[in-house]
């Protein structure tokens, strides 16, 4: 840990915990929305909620391979504060507006403040203030929305029996107003390094120079480089890619869908279904604790933690499309979240830049592009399969579907673990060399 960059991590771990809340906010409070915004039909009103959903998707989608670049061009801080300032903008919106096309508006650039300024510019940040333990500061980001995760989605209920809906906007409005003040006073290790290079440079010092930020991040790539025995085909490539889009596809459909899967399939109550949503979180901030202790104290792989996370996804999902029992339903969604949603996103970004060695931010950027694009997918079909057929039969198609990803994952992953031996030389399911 870089001591002077504690208050960077803090800021993001608090940003996440922020970003928790607002990628709930639609779903959790889907009839308070629907009906401020004048839907007096339930099932067009869900789909106007997941229409929202995926106008957040969109925004995603258009900005965070741009992101990335700018994050590695201007540095984290500029990002940091703007998307700061539109996450709070986004709750204010959403506290006031009638109109469902405003709302849509709204989501649309909260997604490009999500994924193109806070994903491209704070998962670098995170990892360039703790060098050391990278893989485990991104499971720490993970950490924060899970546990977002599980106090939202009761407070929400809660507020409702109360009839103070509008506190479930308001209290990640004010967190997010704290985010914006953070950012503004936080400093940032790439930042810096950027001054001190551009100092070094304005001094006319060779030896300063040379180790500029742009010389620095070339020889880290060419270092990650030179460890392999032989390059990375285009299918390596492609898979850690793609993985971005299968597993954001498994944890987004999990996180969104759960409460109405209980609803609609299953016959719960409005509490029981809720939480749904916090026991699927709970088994992810659980995993997230125990796999950054495995990879970062024992020094586990994260192509071994992926491969064991991919098989281990699917057979929760085969229990909850077959069997309707409560009790199983329960345990079934909380491995789901601890397989699915315990950091694999994060682990596989780690992966990601393993097998293709390059600048931090861009390949955050490529990676997150194949996530927003299942983040669109997915509340599209949902909002589509809800006009079709009704919304218990549309999220029980989603279930079916993320079980065909949970499959996929498991073939992917097992390509990897075999790829592995023979670009690094040694086997994935052994402890990871420095």
């Amino acid at each position: 840990m870089r001591k002077k960059y504690l208050p960077s991590l803090i800021f993001v771990y608090l940003a996440y915990f922020t970003h928790g809340m607002q990628t709930l906010s639609l779903s959790q409070n889907a009839e308070y929305f629907f009906d401020k915004w004048g839907y007096t039909d339930a099932t067009a009103g869900a789909a106007a909620v997941s229409m929202a959903i995926t106008f957040t998707g969109f925004g995603k989608l258009i900005s965070v391979w741009i992101g990335g670049e700018i994050s590695d061009k201007v540095g984290r801080k500029v990002l940091a504060v703007g998307g700061s300032i539109i996450y709070f903008l986004f709750f204010v919106i959403l506290l006031m507006s009638t109109n469902v096309y405003v709302a849509y508006v709204a989501a649309f650039i909260v997604g490009i403040a999500n994924s193109g300024m806070w994903d491209a510019a704070l998962y670098p940040a995170a990892q360039e203030a703790a060098p050391k333990y990278a893989a485990s500061a991104l499971l720490g980001i993970k950490l924060f929305v899970s546990i977002a995760g599980v106090i939202f989605p009761l407070m929400v209920v809660r507020f409702a029996e109360s009839g103070q809906n509008s506190m479930s906007i308001i209290l990640p409005g004010v967190l997010a107003l704290i985010c914006v003040i953070m950012s503004l006073f936080c400093p940032f290790a790439y930042d810096d390094d950027m001054k001190a290079s551009k100092k070094a440079k304005s001094n006319s010092s060779v030896e300063e120079a040379l180790e500029s930020t742009e010389d620095l991040v070339q020889k880290e790539i060419d270092e990650a480089k030179a460890k392999m025995l032989v390059q990375p085909n285009k299918l390596v490539n492609f898979t850690t890619m793609f993985y971005g889009f299968v597993c954001m596809f498994i944890m987004y459909g999990g996180q969104q869908y759960t409460k109405a899967y209980g609803l609609s399939n299953v016959g719960m109550t409005e509490m029981q279904a809720a939480s749904l949503t916090s026991v699927y979180t709970i088994g992810s901030i659980l995993a997230v604790l125990f796999w950054a202790f495995m990879m970062g104290k024992l020094r586990w792989n994260p192509v071994k933690v992926l491969f064991i996370d991919a098989i281990f996804t699917t057979i929760p999902l085969i229990a909850v499309l077959l069997i309707h029992n409560i009790t199983v339903i329960y345990i079934s969604i909380a491995c789901l979240g601890f397989f699915a949603a315990g950091g694999a996103l994060q682990a596989g970004l780690s992966v990601r830049q393993m097998f293709s060695p390059g600048r931090k931010g861009r390949n955050t950027g490529i990676y997150y592009t194949w996530m927003s694009i299942a983040s669109v997918a997915l509340p599209y079909f949902v909002a589509y399969m809800t006009k079709s057929v009704g919304e218990g039969q549309a999220v029980y198609i989603m279930m079916g579907l993320l079980l065909m990803f949970g499959v996929i994952s498991i073939v992917m992953m097992s390509y990897l673990v075999l790829q592995h031996k023979k670009i690094f030389g040694y086997s994935a399911f052994a402890k990871l060399q420095d």
